[in-house]
Order: structure tokens, then C-alpha cells, then sequence
């Protein structure tokens, strides 16, 4: 539903013919706030769960929430932004999570704070989005690419920010001071907003799957809410199981309500692509595994390590790094072997650098976990740029709107499976060993989350090695085999061919 609207060719506005960075980095101001808060949390799990009196695998409840409210409003965000004006929304969104930012620094419980983490979640969900669908719409075609850029930077740093500040803050001065520092930020943002940026054309919005919307709403929220209730005693063994079947039964309900709809919200037909079926597949396989371990290693140097929340961001801000540098040799990589063969490599080589942190014990050098931590960004940073091209390479412009928003909504999914599973095989371990978390157990988990990732390669195996080469500019071993051809013929040895 996103990419449905930010398809149809826009004439820009005239303010937006002016050539500048300033559009770009306005909208990025709310970007660099979104992804500096999603990974300023994590070193901060334990402080917050000692001070709301629970546990730190509990908090795996608020991670969860925020990820359910992606989901449900990601795919409402083209047609609320078309309904009410991108620039009100987009606005409105921010005012959202700074209200949510505020709501989780003077939480007081698990509940307060799994809510105000929801309610983030839903002003985060309209942010990301709409600043793509602006920019598309107040930009020339020419700057587009360049725009995108600009677009793009602050929401790379943010993550490499995100642990040091974080742990600095918690350290030194409170938790709170992690959410609070949203709203000097967020309110930048609104100013420049309201000063630079021009009004946004809007489209005529397309219908909205009311029935569908409710059903998915239910379906994510009651499936992820249940599974992370399983291990924990928050709540009666019963209401975790109930709300499971509950989504399990409202996701069937919507699938064949969704083969009848006239404009789905999300549409299953889009999964008879190959390309796209084994991109969403294998990639939501891979953030069960790997999108865990934001919430599992600082929990891991802080409670198996004790190390402060300070220090633990010191050792895991360097894995962004190798994410940064990945956006370098990204391009050069898939095409000079496949999408394919990329992406499973990948995915091995993630999995297996996720498993080797089962093994880091107090005695493990910081440089070596630093350099597995940043080898592993690397290889996590080189499949996500690859698997949204790969789904979209044999897409239909008609149906770009659908495999975007399926995309978009399936990595918060299978990132809060990947946070309940984790912290359920945490939870579980300590209970088998009837004692209070300690580094054993979260060394099951990573074992467990690695085999999982691992599983990615799975739907990319029966994939065509060839597949998305019109993207990714590899060639096909028969096109191989004629370029050698045409070299032998141009006199050349042959031997080895310049393509």
C-alpha cells in the first residue's frame, strides 16, 4: 500500500526544484530519532527493569509492543498521509512519539511502559514511511537518488550512536534520560518541518480494507503478545494461550478474507513471485536469529559479564559500523555473484558469528568480540541491503505497492519473534536450573537464534542461481559464456575475459 502511492509520477512543487540538502535532512531528523531510540534501549534493559520492579527479560514485552504497532499502522500510513495531508501526519506522527518518548520516562510498571512503548511504535510507524513518500513527492527525478542519500545518513549514524549515548546516559545519569532526550530533538524536527518544508501533493487515496485491517491488527498482536507471554509469569498460563490461538485464528481468517477482497490490505497473491516468496521467507527466518541479538547481547555483558551499560555500549556500537561500511561494496558484491549466492553466504556467515557469541565468556578479549561484533555487521548490513531488491526485481509496477508494504510489515514480525524466542529460551534455561539469570543461559539463546538465522538459506536454495540479475548486473553463466565467446572472437586469449 506504501509504494502503491509513491509510484504515481508527481510534478514536485516549485520550492522543491531548489537543488539543496535541506529537505532530506529535515525529514532525516525524525529518521535519526526513530533509529537512535531502537537501539538506545538495549543497554539500558537491566537499570529500566530494576527501577519498574520487574525483570529484564520481561521488557522483552515492550520490545514486542513497539514492533506489533509497526505492523498494524505501517500499511495504514500511504492512505492516512493521502486522507489528511503527508506534511500534518508526518508532523503529527512526530508529536506521537514524542508523547510516547515522555510516557515510557516516567513509567512506573511493566504495563506503563509495554503501552507507552506501543504508542511509539505507533507514531514510529508513520514516520519512516511518509519521509520516503515526501521526499519522493517534493523532489525532481533527477535529485531523487542524491536526495535519498542525505535522506539515508543520519538514519546509518544514529545506530552507531545508539549504545555509547545509551549506556553514557543510563551510566551517569538515569535511564530516563535515554527518552527524554527525544523531545529536544523531536521538537527541532517540528520547527524546521513547519519552516522548510512545502506543503505535499497528495492522491486520491485508494480504498481501506476496514474488515482487513482489524483482522491483521488482531492477528500480529494477539500471535506476538502470546508467544512472549508463554515463559513468563507476568500473566496466567491461560491468557498467553488464548491470545495465541486467538491471532493464529484471526491470520487464517484474514487469509481467505484476503483472497476475496477487492483491495486486500496486505495481498497473499503477491507470494507466487519466487523471488519475492524466497526474499520474505528467508529474511523473516533470519531476523527471528538475528534480530534478537540487539535485545540479547547487552543483556549478556551486563547480567553474564557485569559489565555497566556504559561499557556494553562501547562493545556492541562497532557491529553498526560494519553495517556503514557494507553500503561501499554492497552493489559490487551482488553483482559480481547473485543475489542467491549473496544472500546465503550471508546468511551462514551470520548465523555462525551469531553462535560464536554463545561462546564469549569474561575471560574472551574485547578486541576479539569487537571484531566479531563488527565482521558480523557486515555480513547482517550485506544481506538486508540485498533482500528488498532481490523480493522487488521481478515485481510488476502494479503490484510494487503490495511486495513493498508485505516487506515492510514482515521484518517488525519476525523481529519480535525473534526477541520472544530469545527471551523464552532465557527464561526457560534459568527456570530448568532453578536460579537467577546468568550467562549460561543467554549462551542457549544465542545457540538457539543462530540455528534458527541459519534456517534463511532454505528458500533461496530451489531459488534460480540467476535470479534478479537484471538487478543486480551479474551475469548469467550463458552470458558468461558469450561474452568469452565474443573476446576469442575480438582476438582475445580467453583465458581471462574483461566483462
Amino acid at each position: 500500500m506504501i509504494a502503491q502511492n509513491t509510484m504515481t509520477t508527481h510534478s514536485p512543487p516549485s520550492t522543491a526544484s531548489i537543488v539543496t540538502p535541506i529537505i532530506p535532512l529535515v525529514l532525516a531528523v525524525a529518521l535519526f530519532m526513530e533509529n537512535m531510540d531502537a537501539t538506545v534501549i538495549a543497554t539500558s534493559l537491566p537499570a529500566i527493569a530494576a527501577d519498574i520492579g520487574t525483570t529484564p527479560i520481561a521488557l522483552k514485552l515492550a520490545f514486542t509492543a513497539y514492533f506489533v504497532a509497526l505492523a498494524i499502522f505501517i500499511p495504514l500510513s500511504a492512505w492516512v498521509a493521502d486522507t489528511f495531508g503527508a506534511k500534518r501526519v508526518f508532523m503529527a506522527a512526530i508529536v506521537v512519539f514524542i508523547i510516547g518518548s515522555i510516557a515510557c520516562a516516567v513509567s512506573g510498571s511493566l504495563l506503563e511502559f509495554v503501552f507507552a512503548r506501543f504508542v511509539k511504535g505507533m507514531g514510529g510507524a508513520m514516520m519512516t514511511p511518509l519521509a520516503r513518500l515526501i521526499l519522493f513527492r517534493t523532489t525532481p527525478r533527477t535529485d531523487l537518488v542524491n536526495a535519498m542519500a542525505w535522506l539515508t545518513i543520519p538514519a546509518l549514524v544514529a545506530p552507531t550512536m545508539g549504545p555509547p549515548v545509551g549506556g553514557f546516559l543510563t551510566t551517569f545519569l538515569s535511564w530516563h534520560w535515554i527518552f527524554i532526550i527525544n523531545v529536544p530533538i523531536g521538537l527541532a524536527g517540528l520547527a524546521l518541518i513547519a519552516r522548510y518544508l512545502p506543503d505535499v501533493e497528495s492522491d486520491a487515496p485508494r480504498p481501506i480494507d476496514v474488515p482487513g485491517f482489524f483482522l491483521v491488527a488482531v492477528a500480529f498482536a494477539g500471535t506476538l503478545f502470546g508467544l512472549s507471554l508463554l515463559s513468563l509469569p507476568v500473566l496466567p498460563l491461560w491468557v498467553a494461550i488464548g491470545s495465541t490461538v486467538l491471532g493464529l485464528g484471526c491470520g487464517l481468517v484474514y487469509w481467505r478474507h484476503a483472497w476475496r477482497a477487492p483491495v486486500p490490505l496486505l495481498d497473499p497473491r503477491i507470494f507466487r513471485e519466487p523471488a519475492f516468496r524466497a526474499s520474505i521467507l528467508g529474511t523473516s527466518m533470519f531476523l527471528i536469529g538475528v534480530g534478537a541479538i540487539p535485545f540479547l547481547l547487552p543483556l549478556m555483558l551486563q547480567i553474564g559479564f557485569g559489565m555497566t551499560p556504559f561499557e556494553s555500549g562501547l562493545v556492541t556500537f562497532v557491529g553498526a559500523f560494519g553495517a556503514l561500511i557494507t553500503k561501499f561494496f554492497a552493489k559490487s558484491l551482488y553483482s559480481a555473484i547473485g543475489f542467491r549466492t549473496a544472500l546465503m553466504t550471508a546468511a551462514v556467515v551470520s548465523a555462525v558469528a551469531t553462535g560464536i557469541k554463545g561462546t564469549f565468556t569474561p575471560e574472551t578479549p574485547i578486541a576479539v568480540m569487537m571484531v566479531l561484533i563488527f565482521v558480523a555487521g557486515l555480513f547482517r548490513s550485506a544481506y538486508f541491503t540485498g533482500q528488498h531488491a532481490l523480493g522487488l526485481s521481478q515485481i510488476q509496477d502494479s503490484e510494487a505497492g503490495q511486495a513493498t508494504a508485505i516487506s515492510t510489515v514482515a521484518r517488525p514480525i519476525a523481529t519480535a519473534l525473534g526477541v520472544a524466542l530469545a527471551g523464552g529460551v532465557v527464561e526457560l534455561s534459568a527456570h530448568a536450573r532453578g536460579g537467577e539469570l546468568a550467562l549460561h543461559d543467554f549462551q542457549i539463546a544465542f545457540f538457539v537464534v543462530a540455528a534458527v538465522s541459519a534456517l534463511a538459506i532454505i528458500p533461496f536454495v530451489r531459488l534460480n542461481r540467476d535470479a534478479g540479475s537484471e538487478v543486480s548486473g551479474h551475469l548469467s553463466r550463458e552470458e558468461r559464456e558469450r561474452a568469452l565467446e565474443r573476446s576469442r572472437s575480438q582476438g582475445h586469449d580467453g583465458r581471462s575475459p574483461r566483462l
